[in-house]
């Protein structure tokens, strides 16, 4: 199948959403599938606002639209709803073509907490437009579903995420001078993350902080007795989630919590808030442990055993990952109907 995948997150950033397309675009391409990548890396950028390191393209359509005709897709699919998202979403429309999206971010919830003068459910009215023009919007958890649909989004459909067992495995921890028990947040260190209710947390021995973001300085400046050792990647980051005793998960907002599923698979018990996300992805008191009291939550799961985290991992590969989200996919073009008239009663 000709696949053309669209989405305004891509290399090099680093985060959940693009480590789940990358890891689909790999899967994809090893069962043969012909995938073709739109991504802001293929036009002039701009800073995203209160993000600068992220860039968006700017005016894509001209250039999604002659990658689209030369390309012919079977199948496309919409994974943001940035602009280039939105470029590939006015072109399907402008051809007539079918395409599927994906749920990957709370942007509303994102948005309200920067700027909380704007509603959440405005937030929500503008992205169903979006959405409501798609065959069918892939979303990583039944919790997320519902909590769509209660918004007024149809047609939602299940592709849920992997985890890559051959990078995040346990191996040697990475040498830190650094009290036991050792408390750890890795991902992006932003606003929506509140990593802050994290390092408010009475603990005993040490937090560290492993990731990047536009409020990495501050919270530095705020709580000095934590570790921030920056971005981490590849074995790198593997060896830092080791020498946790605890991966703490203090966002409210995420859809899912990919990172949860990598700290189990290094053998590492997760604590977070039983919201949407962290509650499809850990087993209570086995592979972590949620809470409203998120200390609670912590000094609880310190007290397991990363094994059963391993045996979660192993069994949600991202083959079977990419296979799921193949099978949501729908022609681009409507196949035509042929007519065959009744036969005639003799």
């Amino acid at each position: 199948m000709r696949i053309a995948l669209l989405t305004d997150a891509w290399q090099p950033q680093i985060n959940g959403v693009v480590t789940a397309l990358t890891a689909l675009v790999d899967e994809l391409e090893s069962a043969g599938h012909d995938v073709l990548v739109i991504h802001p890396g293929l036009f002039v950028t701009v800073p995203c606002p209160t993000y600068n390191e992220i860039r968006l393209a700017a005016a894509p359509l001209p250039g999604v639209a002659r990658r689209l005709q030369r390309f012919v897709p079977d199948a496309v699919h919409i994974a943001t709803e940035g602009s280039v998202g939105l470029a590939g979403w006015l072109y399907c429309r402008l051809r007539g073509w079918r395409f599927t999206t994906s749920f990957h971010t709370r942007f509303p919830e994102y948005i309200n907490a920067r700027w909380p003068l704007i509603p959440v459910g405005l937030g929500y009215r503008v992205l169903n437009v979006f959405h409501r023009r798609s065959v069918r919007t892939m979303v990583s958890t039944p919790p997320m579903a519902d909590y769509l649909e209660d918004r007024g989004f149809a047609r939602l459909a299940l592709w849920r995420r992997g985890v890559d067992t051959r990078l995040f495995r346990p191996v040697t921890p990475a040498t830190l001078d650094l009290a036991g028990p050792v408390f750890m947040y890795f991902g992006r260190v932003a606003p929506e993350k509140n990593v802050e209710a994290f390092l408010e947390l009475d603990l005993p021995g040490s937090k560290l902080v492993v990731g990047d973001g536009p409020a990495r300085a501050a919270l530095e400046r705020r709580y000095p007795d934590a570790c921030f050792v920056g971005m981490r990647l590849g074995e790198d980051l593997v060896r830092h989630i080791c020498a946790a005793d605890c991966m703490v998960f203090p966002s409210r907002t995420d859809t899912l919590g990919l990172v949860l599923m990598e700290a189990m698979a290094c053998g590492v018990p997760v604590a977070a808030y039983p919201v949407t996300g962290p509650k499809q992805v850990v087993q209570q008191h086995v592979t972590g442990v949620l809470d409203d009291d998120l200390r609670a939550a912590a000094r609880a799961a310190i007290e397991l055993d990363g094994v059963a985290g391993l045996a979660y991992a192993r069994a949600n590969g991202w083959a079977a990952s990419a296979a799921e989200f193949a099978s949501q996919l729908a022609p681009a073009r409507r196949p035509q109907l042929r007519f065959d008239p009744p036969a005639l009663e003799v």
